[in-house]
């Protein structure tokens, strides 16, 4: 399966699991109903009266009472479900607090923590997602990692600390591309669906010991009141009763997730590989997971809740459980090594991480296959080529991702990584080149910015000014997660100092628009000034005018004459089957192409498939990229919400 299949059957199995949790409740609701009706058939018809006649030993169907007993075990599971829920709304970063995970500083001088975020960057480059926030568990000595998020803009990473201390670079990176294949492939979102629906099954349980321990007080005062007896009775069926419903509720729940996870973690070893192309990396973190006295068992309370969501069993067995959310350690292993005899390290020492030093700054910078890119030049473009690395990406992407990185002065990746030096990235990379009119942006950025924002932008002008094109937006989307360290009233406060730089020269150039389209996708949605764009298409024909929009401006921008943009735009139409006619050039504006993006935002997985093999045929129609049309086409995978690799990726190696 591709990128946008993945994303249909994830969507497919959420309504499977709506399904299987309706179900759930109906056979609940009918068994706790039964509990109550046994209840009351023990005491008598009424428990305030003893000795009355006992109208529920007559006939088993009593509907006022099932009406009572459906609402409330109903209202009770769906507000526990929907409390639940309601606390992960910010996705990942909720998941990562529950877990006592701390946010590792995009600056961090420890050099396992540098280690992990220059990994974790490499990943998110390559693979086209935005870089996510990486948490530690520090009180976790065991090996283990989990992904968590609604969606890739979402998303964070968490790891224990036993990563840190035992795993080296390879190891590390197969563990880290195993996490995003959970990213990219749309598992995040069910796990935490998952979270929500079992938590309000488990709040029966609870509900039911909580009765107990309180009758442990109450029953005796109770017993010797009129009719208290019988009350404590009913209550103490019922309270039994919830237990014993809620837990085997429970077990079918855990069967379910089970079911939903382990083959999921079959798939993510096989991506990780096909990512790093280095088996022994991801086998190797498996070893040594199975080497260690803790394997990857996490002493969290909150362990069992999300144990679907870890690279490794959260419960740390090696052997096969019949609701384990994992296979087996060896059983994996094998699948990536089929050498493998079984047997674990006897010990597993930690692993020496060195400071990173300083680059020796060479006397002839060495040439790279990625430098015509990244410089600004064209790259060949194959479209099925890019489209078939949409969430599979390969070591050419990491290479590319790892040139990136090289590329960039450390004082931009530093600042990048906290919060004031983040904003100030992103108000110098929208200067303009022209010196007059710098001046007036940089004179009105200074009445509205924080001071030291202004400084830090001052300070890394030159230096963007000097930065490869090709190495702009990758810079944007490394300080996303220092971005989302802001308060809202922060963040106010920058989106409205970036659209004053953009609309300074009352005009939006491509760059202008692709990074403002950046950071609203990402930005918006945790700050809550949007809300999650939800699909709402699942036909191609009503969506065909703004699709005509988008490969009219596509057209314009890598293309002079009228009929090079002329045959562009029909070889992004013929990608999908249809004839039309490219828009006049003044129609082509930003503003329209905004409104025709979010339009098309709401198709499903596989029409967005087409739209965006559309845009690529259309970009790719003179067999190359520009820089500009590369700009283009990731603000429209931005929006569109698919991760694309950098085209850059497909030069040879």
């Amino acid at each position: 399966m591709d990128f946008f299949e993945h994303q249909d059957v994830a969507r497919r199995r959420t309504t499977r699991l709506i399904f299987y949790f309706i179900l759930a409740v109906v056979a609940i609701v009918v068994a706790i109903y039964f509990v109550v009706l046994i209840a009351l058939t023990f005491v008598g018809g009424d428990a305030t009266q003893p000795g009355a006649p006992n109208q529920y030993a007559e006939t088993p169907w009593h509907p006022d009472l099932f009406v009572v007993v459906a609402g409330a075990t109903i209202g009770v599971i769906l507000l526990s479900s929907l409390y639940k829920t309601s606390q992960l709304a910010s996705g990942g970063q909720a998941v990562a607090l529950m877990m006592g995970g701390r946010l590792i500083d995009q600056g961090a001088s420890d050099p396992a923590e540098r280690r992990l975020l220059n990994v974790v960057a490499e990943m998110a480059l390559a693979s086209g997602t935005p870089v996510p926030p990486v948490y530690v568990m520090d009180n976790e000595p065991s090996i283990n990692a989990f992904a968590a998020g609604h969606e890739p803009g979402d998303a964070v990473i968490g790891v224990s600390h036993g990563c840190l201390d035992y795993l080296d670079r390879d190891e590390l990176q197969g563990v880290m591309a195993h996490e995003f294949s959970h990213i990219l492939n749309g598992d995040m979102r069910l796990n935490l669906r998952l979270i929500g629906v079992l938590h309000g099954i488990l709040v029966l349980t609870i509900l039911g010991w909580y009765v107990l321990y309180s009758l442990r007080y109450s029953g005796r005062s109770s017993s010797n009141s009129k009719g208290g007896g019988a009350i404590v009775i009913v209550i103490l069926i019922v309270a039994v009763g919830l237990l014993i419903v809620g837990s085997i509720g429970l077990l079918f729940g855990k069967l379910i997730k089970s079911a939903v996870s382990r083959q999921r973690e079959y798939l993510a070893d096989a991506a990780a590989v096909q990512f790093t192309r280095l088996p022994a990396g991801i086998a190797g973190a498996l070893k040594k997971i199975g080497g260690r006295p803790e394997t990857s068992k996490i002493k969290d309370a909150h362990a069992e809740e999300i144990s679907h969501m870890f690279f490794g069993s959260a419960l740390g067995s090696r052997k096969v459980q019949f609701f384990a959310t994992h296979p087996p350690l060896t059983d994996r292993i094998q699948r990536i090594d089929a050498s493998f005899d079984g047997k674990f390290p006897k010990r597993v020492e930690p692993v020496k991480v060195k400071p990173e030093e300083p680059k020796p700054k060479p006397k002839e910078k060495p040439r790279s296959p990625f430098d015509a890119v990244l410089g600004g030049g064209s790259t060949p473009l194959d479209p099925g080529g890019v489209l078939g690395r949409i969430a599979m990406p390969g070591m050419e992407q990491l290479l590319y991702a790892a040139a990136i990185l090289e590329s960039m002065p450390q004082p931009l990746g530093r600042a990048a990584g906290e919060p004031y030096g983040a904003r100030a990235v992103i108000y110098a990379v929208l200067l303009d080149r022209d010196a007059d009119m710098r001046r007036q942006q940089l004179d009105a950025l200074k009445g509205r910015a924080e001071a030291l924002s202004y400084r830090e932008t001052e300070r890394l002008a030159p230096l963007i000014d000097s930065l490869a094109d090709g190495a702009r937006l990758p810079l944007v989307e490394m300080t996303l997660p220092a971005l989302k360290q802001l308060s809202v009233d922060q963040y106010a406060t920058f989106r409205e100092n970036v659209d004053a730089l953009i609309e300074a020269d009352e005009k939006v150039d491509l760059l202008e628009y692709t990074v403002r389209t950046m950071l609203r996708r990402y930005l918006d949605v945790p700050f809550a000034l949007a809300k999650p764009i939800a699909v709402r298409r699942r036909r191609l024909e009503p969506l065909m005018p703004s699709l005509v929009a988008v490969l009219s401006t596509l057209a314009y921008a890598g293309q002079e004459s009228e009929a090079d943009v002329r045959r562009a735009f029909d070889k992004g139409m013929a990608e999908i089957g249809r004839a039309d006619s490219p828009l006049a050039k003044s129609d082509c504006s930003m503003q329209n192409l905004d409104a025709a993006l979010h339009a098309l935002a709401e198709a499903t997985p596989k029409l967005k498939r087409d739209i965006l093999g559309a845009c690529i045929a259309c970009v790719a129609a003179d067999g190359k990229a520009t820089p500009r049309e590369c700009q283009l086409v990731h603000a429209v995978a931005a929006v569109l919400g698919v991760p694309i690799p950098p085209f850059g990726a497909t030069a040879p190696v």
